[in-house]
C-alpha cells in the first residue's frame, strides 16, 4: 500500500549532515518538506540540492523546514556540497539524512522492501524512485507527494505555490482553482452555503452552480 495524502509521515531516527534526528521531533509545530535522491554526484540532484538552497528562505518565510535525503552515507553528502556550491552557488544549511541501509527510503514507499539493505554497489538506476518531495503539516500528515523521473529536475517555485494553496485553504473554507497564485481569486468550498459565503468573503462570483469565486482572503 503506497502512502497516500493525510497518512501520518512515518516517523524515523537517522544520521544526517547536522546530526542525529528524530523526523517527529525535527518537523516540530511547523512545517517541512522531505526531498529524496537516487544517488549523491548525479548531475541533476546537484542543481536541485543548489536550488533548494537559494530558496531555503522562502521556505523559513513559511514556517517550512527543508530536509533532503540520498541513498548514501553522511560523509559522501559532506564531499558532495563542495561540488553543489560550484555547480549553483548557494551552500546547503538544511539537513541530509543519509540513507545507505536504506530504511528511509524503504519506509516511505520509494524502494521495495527486497531492495537490500545497503546503499554501496548501487546505481542511481537502481534508485530510480527515490525522486520524491513530500509536503508534511504541522500535524505530522502528508499533504502532498510528487515523484519525478531522473532526467526531470524539480519545479521549486511550483512547490512554494502549492505549500501557500495548502496553508490557505487549511485556514479557510477555500480552494484555490488551477494555475492559482498568491493573490488570484479563490474558489469557495461547497460547505459553505450562500448565505455563509457573504458573511465571511463579502461579494462572491457565481460560474456555476457548483463554482463560486472570490478574492484571496487575508490572514
Amino acid at each position: 500500500m503506497s502512502l497516500r495524502i493525510n497518512d501520518i509521515a512515518p516517523d524515523f531516527t537517522a544520521e544526517t549532515t547536522q546530526g542525529t534526528i528524530k523526523f517527529h521531533d525535527w518537523i516540530g509545530d511547523g512545517w517541512a518538506v522531505l526531498f529524496s535522491h537516487p544517488k549523491n554526484f548525479t548531475p541533476v540532484c546537484t542543481t536541485e540540492l543548489g536550488t533548494m538552497a537559494g530558496l531555503e528562505g522562502d521556505f523559513k518565510k513559511r514556517n517550512v523546514k527543508i530536509i533532503g535525503i540520498s541513498v548514501d552515507p553522511v560523509s559522501s553528502h559532506d564531499k558532495w556540497q563542495a561540488d553543489i556550491k560550484t555547480a549553483t552557488g548557494h551552500t546547503v544549511h538544511y539537513p541530509l539524512i543519509g540513507d545507505k541501509d536504506l530504511h528511509v527510503a524503504k519506509l516511505y514507499e520509494m524502494l521495495p522492501a527486497g531492495a537490500g539493505e545497503s546503499s554501496e554497489g548501487r546505481t542511481p538506476a537502481d534508485n530510480a524512485t527515490v525522486r520524491s518531495v513530500y509536503v508534511i503539516g504541522p500535524d505530522k500528515k502528508v499533504k502532498l507527494v510528487l515523484t519525478y523521473p531522473m532526467t526531470t529536475g524539480r519545479n521549486f517555485d511550483e512547490i512554494l505555490r502549492v505549500i501557500d494553496s495548502i496553508q490557505l485553504t487549511a485556514k479557510h473554507q477555500v480552494a484555490t482553482p488551477a494555475n492559482w497564485k498568491q493573490g488570484d481569486d479563490v474558489i469557495i468550498t461547497a460547505a459553505v452555503s450562500n448565505e455563509d459565503a457573504i458573511k465571511r468573503f463579502g461579494a462572491y462570483e457565481t460560474v456555476l452552480p457548483y463554482l463560486r469565486k472570490t478574492k484571496q482572503p487575508s490572514a
